[in-house]
């Protein structure tokens, strides 16, 4: 078994770990965002799929405007109340230049594995998940670890969620999928961001060719690339799917995935495909091409 998938195995654990720290009364709540507040929550890679993936479910929520950007990309011009940066290994550079800029400006908050490194000085408070910490470069466990965090202090019963993952690494995986050629990965809300994830960690570790769109843009043009052989995967409920989508997927002769699980859990199932994958292509997960754990400039 490769360090990837070691680490794939602990997710459930980590996110009860994640659920307890979220009621600690003197926990992770003063440094994350108050009810009410504008916030930008901001990172890199997977980081910022998550951040994306936050961000809609706390405006949804009801909590307060919520905006998500890659470090590199957020709009200099704009006011918040703060700004939330989502970091596994606190060395990032476009991650520790954006809170440079901002401190003395805006309150800024960073969630990390690794609260000793650089990115505690520029931040304004640190919410350590070392427990969820990695030794592989593709992030499994520790991004989906502090969105659990970040969605247990946005209130959401979680109680379930750890089941759902056990449930996720001990079932086979979907008839089919380990010969596809191309996948294509559907989200809807919050569920998009992790669509996005999925996409990313099949092209991480395993060189695949995949896209991840919004639902409903899935038929403005992208639904071309299904056929026979590749994959349309839905997170999310499958009589949720948009009416029609399914018979549309069906006369491409493409595969249609749709779990119906928590997308957390769903995700992981991608996770054991994207190394399974990998090893048949003879990859290794744990040491993808021409990426590091973390990207350091000069």
């Amino acid at each position: 078994m490769s360090q990837t998938e070691t680490e794939i195995a602990t997710q459930p654990d980590c996110w009860r770990q994640a659920v307890a720290l979220a009621r600690q009364p003197d926990g992770p709540a003063a440094a994350l965002p108050r009810p009410g507040e504008r916030v930008a929550v901001v990172g890199c890679g997977t980081s910022w799929f998550i951040a994306q993936a936050y961000a809609a479910l706390r405006e949804s929520g009801g909590h307060g405007e919520t905006d998500a950007f890659p470090a590199s990309e957020m709009p200099a011009g704009r006011t918040y109340d703060r700004v939330v940066a989502l970091t596994r290994s606190g060395t990032t550079t476009e991650v520790l230049e954006l809170l440079r800029r901002l401190r003395g400006r805006t309150p800024t908050t960073a969630v990390t594995a690794v609260p000793e490194s650089p990115v505690s000085g520029p931040a304004g408070a640190v919410v350590a998940l070392g427990f969820a910490d990695e030794t592989s470069v593709v992030q499994t466990r520790f991004a989906s670890t502090e969105l659990v965090l970040l969605r247990a202090h946005l209130g959401e019963d979680l109680g379930h969620l750890p089941q759902q993952g056990h449930s996720a690494l001990d079932e086979p995986l979907p008839a089919g999928v380990l010969e596809a050629e191309q996948f294509t990965f559907l989200g809807q809300g919050w569920a998009y961001g992790i669509a996005q994830e999925a996409a990313l960690k099949m092209r991480e570790a395993a060189s695949a060719w995949t896209e991840a769109y919004p639902v409903m843009e899935y038929r403005h043009g992208p639904i071309s690339v299904t056929a026979p052989g590749r994959v349309a995967w839905w997170f999310g409920d499958p009589a949720a799917l948009p009416s029609g989508l399914a018979d549309d997927i069906a006369r491409t002769g493409g595969q249609l995935v749709a779990l119906g699980r928590d997308p957390l859990a769903d995700l992981v199932v991608v996770h054991r495909l994207a190394a399974a994958l990998a090893s048949a292509r003879g990859l290794d997960p744990d040491n993808p091409r021409h990426l590091s754990r973390s990207v350091i400039l000069a």
